[in-house]
């Protein structure tokens, strides 16, 4: 039998943003600092509470992207990360919130929004090693987001969102080296994605990034998986030479 008297617990709803950028060839996040407690002044993930009972949580994803980084959800790369609901994550209260990812090239210097004192791009790093710390549970997050990103550029073509509409192997193998936090190898970098048919295709015409010769343009091509894989180094199917 149900029990009459239980009562659904009040839980709030947010959503928390990891974007992601590469900045000097170095992987970046966007982090504000908080304006109001709780952890006011603190560093941490855009993001907020939905904006009302009738509003999506995909579309406060997408009002935050404007309001936190006056990005449009649309141009750029935006997938659920998961849900995070701790019970005491937020001393506010119950608070589950669900992240997402998102991923663009050369993104803009942000403007703070509303409840925040200041915006800024970050290196991953910095908040990794303990330089630079998040309120709530949002280093966590961060990693999460940034693990999935290393994830999913071995098996599908997300590593070109980070590029612009046009790119060369070197920018490509720049991606995967500040996401991955290793060097490769150029030579092997080229054989490897030619060796994918469909993630990468001739943009044309040559660009001259330099005064040898001048580097052949690419594109995203119409492959979002990617067989074979890109492993990261030192991935478990690197060491069984899956390579």
């Amino acid at each position: 039998m149900l029990d009459e008297s239980w009562q659904p617990p009040a839980v709030l709803v947010a959503v928390d943003l990891v974007i992601l950028t590469l900045r000097s060839e170095r992987l970046h996040v966007l982090l504000v600092e908080r304006g109001i407690e709780p952890f006011r002044g603190h560093h941490a993930l855009p993001g907020g509470f939905l904006n009302n009972a009738g509003e999506d949580v995909l579309a406060a994803a997408h009002r935050e992207l404007r309001e936190e980084a006056n990005l449009e959800g649309a141009r750029l790369h935006l997938e659920q990360l998961g849900a995070y609901g701790a019970p005491d994550r937020d001393p506010r209260g119950r608070v589950v919130s669900v992240a997402y990812l998102a991923i663009a090239p050369g993104l803009p210097e942000p403007v703070a929004g509303t409840d925040a004192a200041g915006a800024s791009w970050r290196p991953v790093e910095d908040v990794s090693s303990g330089r630079v710390r998040l309120a709530f549970d949002h280093r966590q997050i961060l990693a999460d987001g940034v693990e999935r990103a290393r994830a999913k550029i071995e098996h599908s073509s997300l590593a070109t969102a980070f590029c612009g509409e046009t790119f060369t192997v070197a920018e490509l193998q720049r991606v995967y080296e500040a996401v991955w936090g290793v060097r490769l190898d150029q030579r092997n970098f080229y054989r490897k994605i030619q060796g994918v048919p469909g993630f990468v295709v001739p943009a044309g015409p040559n660009r001259r990034t330099t005064k040898g010769r001048p580097a052949r343009l690419f594109r995203a091509g119409p492959r979002n998986a990617l067989h074979p894989p890109l492993v990261r180094p030192g991935s478990p199917a690197t060491n069984e030479g899956h390579q």
